[in-house]
């Protein structure tokens, strides 16, 4: 478990209203990838108002700066890194970027996604690599970088960004829903390789969110579910007592949109 929820479970930092406000995650360093808007955004905001020193990445540069000014108003330190991880190279550079710069990450957010949508016989295996090396393939080799000094610490908590994709099937989302899908499979079998060494791995399926990953055409986007209710879940499993995992939360709008 990470530092500030340790302590806020052992009692040596009380549960108070406004909770947000504390830094109780001061000495817990965080990366966000895909933190440049949306979903990434909020997640870093979240992570932000309860101390936890960022690093960013994004592949937009001006995009990801405008974010990490945002997110040091808070007060606390961002790091940001320009990276595609879709490439091993990249991956490299930011785990090694974010670790010199704010020491051993303890909590990593696998959020980075791209999605292209189509009949699987009608699209490329350029679509197929650019979907599976983003949303999958990019997570294992991020996790295997920051992972080793975890186990050192014997702490940590890794959440991966999936999507009901992962458990659904439609007309047109076959490769999206293949890496979503092979997400789900990696989060579980990852959770099962470091449990022991007191690091949590889980994963958040969310439906539609009222963001501009993918078109909402006809959809009432107040009743979608938020950027902020994903980012919400995520400090929920961060607070989590150390004695219990939650592995998997689906979020679904409370009405049909």
């Amino acid at each position: 478990m990470v530092n500030g929820a340790k302590a806020l479970h052992e009692g040596r930092i009380p549960m108070p209203e406004g909770v947000s406000n504390k830094r109780l995650f001061a000495d817990s360093p965080a990366l966000v990838t895909g933190a440049s808007r949306g979903i990434g955004l909020a997640i870093a905001r979240r992570l932000g108002k309860l101390g936890a020193p960022l690093c960013i990445c994004g592949r937009n540069a001006r995009t990801l700066e405008t974010a990490a000014e945002e997110l040091r108003q808070n007060g606390g330190k961002v790091v940001a890194v320009t990276a595609d991880v879709s490439r091993a190279a990249d991956i490299r550079a930011l785990a090694d970027k974010a670790q010199q710069e704010l020491g051993a990450i303890e909590i990593l957010i696998n959020n980075a996604g791209v999605a292209r949508f189509g009949p699987s016989h009608q699209m490329s295996e350029a679509d197929w690599d650019t979907m599976l090396d983003t949303n999958l393939k990019a997570v294992f080799l991020l996790t295997s970088a920051v992972v080793p000094g975890m186990i050192e610490r014997k702490r940590g908590q890794i959440i991966n960004i999936a999507s009901l994709a992962g458990k659904n099937a439609f007309a047109g989302g076959g490769i999206y829903c293949a890496s979503k899908w092979g997400l789900r499979g990696l989060t579980a079998c990852m959770s099962e390789d470091l449990r022991g060494y007191g690091i949590r791995v889980a994963a958040i399926f969310p439906g539609s969110v009222a963001t501009s990953f993918s078109p909402h055409t006809g959809r009432d986007e107040s009743k979608m579910i938020q950027a902020d209710d994903v980012a919400l879940a995520v400090e929920g499993m961060l607070l989590q007592p150390p004695n219990s995992l939650v592995s998997e939360v689906d979020i679904r709008p409370a009405q049909k949109p």
